[in-house]
């Protein structure tokens, strides 16, 4: 994976995105970055290109939509093997999201969505077969997002 170098304008456009992109177009941007629309949407198309900006994704509050138990899944994969158990407990049902931990033990975080306690047991079940150690299950009540500050800096 190859890196690149971000200007001002590049980080100022992931910065905005990040803040509000459902409601954000190019051409509000443009307007408060004095920017064209044309150049705001270039450099967005190059940021996706590039593989820098991978995606729009849906904030969705489970417990509004009558999933009561949202759960941060705490586990340990084997070094050599935590890629690949990562990627599989992303297609468990129910697990909306893992992230691989870079140290210690606990070096798996699984976000998974249970119906009910029993839906809950057969996602740690799942994890668990699939060569991931549990450490701990948390439910989670809110998460609180902001954009990465740097990016808004307009600094070179």
């Amino acid at each position: 994976m190859t890196s690149r170098e971000l200007d001002a304008l590049d980080r100022r456009i992931l910065y905005t995105l990040q803040a509000e992109a459902r409601r954000t177009s190019s051409t509000d941007i443009a307007d408060s970055l004095d920017a064209s629309a044309s150049t705001v949407r270039n450099r967005i198309q190059r940021l996706e290109a590039d593989g820098v900006l991978r995606g729009y994704h849906a904030d969705v509050d489970y417990e509004r939509a009558g999933y009561q138990l949202y759960t941060l899944i705490v586990c340990t994969a084997p070094i050599p093997e935590r890629e690949e158990l990562a990627e599989a407990a992303a297609a468990v049902p129910g697990v909306v999201e893992v992230q691989e931990v870079m140290t210690g033990e606990r070096n798996v975080m699984v976000r998974a969505i249970g119906v009910d306690g029993d839906d809950l047991s057969r996602i740690g079940e799942e994890l668990d077969e699939l060569g991931l150690r549990v450490s701990d299950e948390d439910l989670i009540r809110n998460t609180h997002r902001s954009p990465y500050a740097k990016f808004g800096d307009g600094d070179e």
